[in-house]
């Protein structure tokens, strides 16, 4: 049996995609995708496979995402479930498409947030300075 894994990030979120041939199930965290309490999340997640169309047709999709938060993690898991469906039909048509739509559902989103300096509140706010 064919089991393909594909790797997703953004920010600390982690995702890792094991597709392989079944009855078209997308679980993340073990939880149906149907049923994943944030909407927008959800959404996100759904989009490669809306795209793949009929090709993503009995395939599972089993992710698990760490790390992150709500939206760093939909993000990771959007980019992987898009790049295991991509390396499991191995269709550059897909990839192309994918490309065209969004960039970062195959290539990862390299951003991150700075992190704090010493002597500020923030990574660029610094405490006010009075001369008089």
């Amino acid at each position: 049996m064919k089991v393909v894994v594909a790797v997703g990030k953004r920010k600390t979120a982690s995702a890792r995609a094991y597709v392989r041939k079944g009855a078209g199930r997308i679980r993340v965290n073990r939880v149906p995708l149907e049923i994943w309490p944030y909407e927008i999340g959800r959404l996100k997640m759904l989009e490669p496979v809306k795209l793949a169309g009929k090709k993503a047709d009995g395939l599972d999709v089993d992710v698990r995402v760490q790390g992150g938060g709500v939206m760093g993690q939909a993000d990771a898991a959007r980019t992987a479930i898009a790049r295991g469906l991509w390396n499991y039909l191995r269709d550059d048509d897909l990839a192309n498409l994918y490309k065209e739509y969004d960039r970062t559902l195959v290539a990862p989103d390299t951003r991150f947030k700075l992190p704090k300096k010493p002597l500020g509140r923030g990574a660029r706010k610094k405490r006010q300075k009075s001369y008089r």
